[in-house]
Formats: structure tokens, C-alpha cells, sequence
């Protein structure tokens, strides 16, 4: 499929290969915008006018240019310093015996802090949260309640925050909810945003992550930690090899 040709021009093939490098080129938010039949459409007009320009700077004899060339060279380097790290790190790489190693001397480092599941209704004034908070004393649902009362985008759902750990939330809230008790609806709580009722849903304590749930994210750290010691010892052997004068 990749390799279906969408344009031919002057003899020149474009792909659906070339479409996908190309969407892969661009930022994710840009790419967003062209990952459609019409943004394909698109992108292949856009394709299909720099074989236009290319052809016409070879008709023209532009890469005979010394300015071209000087920019080719440049290009020609950089690529080739890429070329030669990519290369050199390439070979890196952790053995499951060392990620398990890594795992047992570093337990503490995988833990998952303790979690609170909480909805909330935020409005301006302690009178309008004391209001708020009598009409579900009286009956009206908490979720009713946010949808109707809450200045938080949270309203839409019923006020619910989902799961945060400690340091997620302004302070204020966050010692209270993880000192509710599970169920339980707060007072008015006061913090810069206004004043918040706090519904805890739910509560999850401090546990201990186990290996297969992190072995992908210690692989990747240690092949990280092993490319750096590769870059520098060969950095180094480098300096040694070639001379290198600091002005």
C-alpha cells in the first residue's frame, strides 16, 4: 500500500509512502490538519509542486551553483554527524537480567503514590457554596448540582476529577480531600480559584509497582544511561584522536 503511486511527474514517482513521510515530518497538531482524504490531497499537490521546482532548478542548472553547493555541503555534514551518532548508539541495548537487577536495587524509585478519586463543584463566593450545599442536603444530587451550579469545565461530567496523586491539586484541596473518608462531602473549601464542595469517590494507598508494569520504562532508562556512557567515552577517544583549540 505504501508503495502505491499517486502522481507521476515527468517520470518522477510519488507515493503513499512519500505522503506518510511527509505527515510525519510536520508537528502532531499540523499533521492533525492534513490526516484526511483532503489534507492527503493536499499534501500530494504540495509533493507534486517541489518535483515542479526541481525540475525547473535542474533545467536552470541551479545546482551548479556555488551557493548551492556551499548549502550542500553544510546539509551533507550535518546529516553525517547524525548519521555517525545514530550509528554509534544504535548498538545499545538491556538484557531482562539487568532490568530485573535494576528493578530489585532500586525498588523505592517504583512506587505509585497515593491517589484520591473526587468530584467537585467550584463557584465564587462562600454564600453561593453554602447555597449549593443546602439544595443536596434537601435532596439534589451532587452531579446535578455541578452540572448546574459549577464554574469548573469538570461540570460537564458531573464535576468528576478522576484519580490525581499529592502535588496534583492547589494545597487546600488537596489536604482535604485526602482527609476525607470515602463518600463523604466536604465544607466549603477555599482556595484561589474560589470555593470548592469536595465529593470523594474514591481512595487508593501508596503501593508498590511491580516489574512487569515498569519493565518497559527501566529498559528504556537504562538504554539511555548506556548511550550516554557510549557518547562520552567516544567523545573522548575523539579529542585524543583529532586536535580540538578553544578560542
Amino acid at each position: 500500500m505504501d508503495n502505491k503511486v499517486l502522481a507521476t511527474v515527468e517520470g518522477r514517482e510519488i507515493t503513499e509512502q512519500d505522503i506518510q513521510q511527509l505527515l510525519q515530518s510536520l508537528g502532531p497538531q499540523q499533521a492533525m490538519q492534513f490526516n484526511s482524504e483532503e489534507g492527503k490531497k493536499r499534501l500530494l499537490e504540495e509533493l507534486i509542486n517541489q518535483e515542479l521546482f526541481y525540475l525547473d532548478a535542474k533545467d536552470k542548472n541551479m545546482d551548479e551553483e556555488a551557493e548551492f553547493k556551499f548549502e550542500m555541503e553544510r546539509a551533507k555534514s550535518s546529516l553525517l554527524k547524525q548519521y555517525a551518532m545514530r550509528s554509534l548508539l544504535s548498538g545499545a541495548d538491556a538484557s531482562e537480567e539487568e532490568v530485573t537487577e535494576y528493578y530489585n536495587e532500586n525498588k523505592e524509585s517504583f512506587k505509585e503514590g497515593q491517589q484520591a478519586k473526587a468530584k467537585h463543584i467550584l463557584v465564587e463566593s462562600k454564600e453561593e457554596a453554602e447555597k449549593v450545599q443546602s439544595e443536596i442536603n434537601e435532596g439534589l444530587s451532587f452531579e446535578e448540582a455541578a452540572t448546574k451550579y459549577s464554574t469548573c469545565p469538570s461540570k460537564e461530567k458531573g464535576g468528576d476529577l478522576g484519580y490525581f496523586t499529592r502535588g496534583r491539586m492547589v494545597p487546600e484541596f488537596e489536604e482535604k480531600a485526602f482527609n476525607m473518608e470515602v463518600g463523604e462531602i466536604s465544607e466549603p473549601v477555599k482556595t484561589q480559584f474560589g470555593y470548592h464542595i469536595i465529593k470523594l469517590e474514591d481512595k487508593k494507598e501508596e503501593k508498590q509497582l511491580l516489574l512487569y508494569e515498569v519493565r518497559d520504562q527501566i529498559k528504556q532508562q537504562l538504554i539511555g544511561m548506556k548511550q550516554n556512557k557510549i557518547y562520552i567515552d567516544k567523545t573522548n577517544e575523539l579529542k585524543n584522536k583529532y586536535s580540538v583549540d578553544k578560542k
